[in-house]
């Protein structure tokens, strides 16, 4: 019986190399060789550049809220500290979204944190 050099399981993993290296510039789109390397190289920016959104979002959140703050005669980290010993939970996402869409709110959590300072 002859031997199976290049079977079906070969061919369908570089077939799925090349649909994901669809687009791609060049050589990278249709070589195998360069492709593999293309992919593996996005799919590790991918994953890294999943966990980075997270941070960026929550320096956006804070740019608002301090933005908002500093509206109020606030610094940022004196607005934490105020939320903190006015016993407020309320997480950055929900400030930023507040100091956008709802100023009347903000400026309310604003003077409860401002009296929660003072004494």
């Amino acid at each position: 019986m002859s031997r199976a050099v290049d079977g079906l399981k070969r061919k369908n993993h570089r077939k799925k190399i090349l649909k994901l290296a669809k687009g791609y510039w060049g050589r990278r789109r249709s070589n195998y060789k360069t492709a593999k390397d293309a992919v593996a190289m996005a799919l590790s920016y991918a994953y890294r550049d999943r966990k980075d959104k997270k941070g960026d979002f929550r320096q956006l959140w804070i740019t608002r809220i301090n933005a908002a703050c500093r509206a109020e005669g606030l610094s940022y980290s004196r607005f934490i500290s105020g939320l903190n010993k006015a016993g407020i939970t309320l997480n950055r996402k929900a400030l930023s979204n507040m100091a956008i869409e709802d100023i009347e709110a903000f400026k309310a959590v604003a003077a409860k944190v401002k009296a929660a300072l003072e004494a």
